[in-house]
């Protein structure tokens, strides 16, 4: 338990971002859904649209510092990857 005033007040703070991260992080995972979800029906333009949106979703984290920047660029590349397999098939 914190026993300093600052102690109290970085913990106060500490659980605010904590809270707005996971905020954060949980859109981010409904936008890669989206993206799953439109591969999965086989509609590619759906996949592009949900692709664009997942994708800025996905740097916004990064740019947060809500996921690493390497992280965000593999899970981009990964994505778009399959929407565009999705052509070859």
């Amino acid at each position: 338990m914190a026993n300093t005033s600052s102690a109290k007040k970085m913990a106060r703070k500490i659980e605010r971002r904590t809270a707005l991260n996971k905020a954060r992080r949980t859109r981010m995972r409904t936008y890669v859904k989206k993206v799953d979800a439109a591969i999965a029906t086989g509609d590619q333009d759906q996949a592009r649209a949900a692709l664009r949106t997942a994708e800025s979703e996905l740097m916004k984290a990064v740019s947060k510092g809500v996921i690493h920047k390497n992280t965000g660029a593999r899970k981009v590349s990964r994505l778009s990857a399959r929407v565009k397999s999705m052509t070859a098939s």
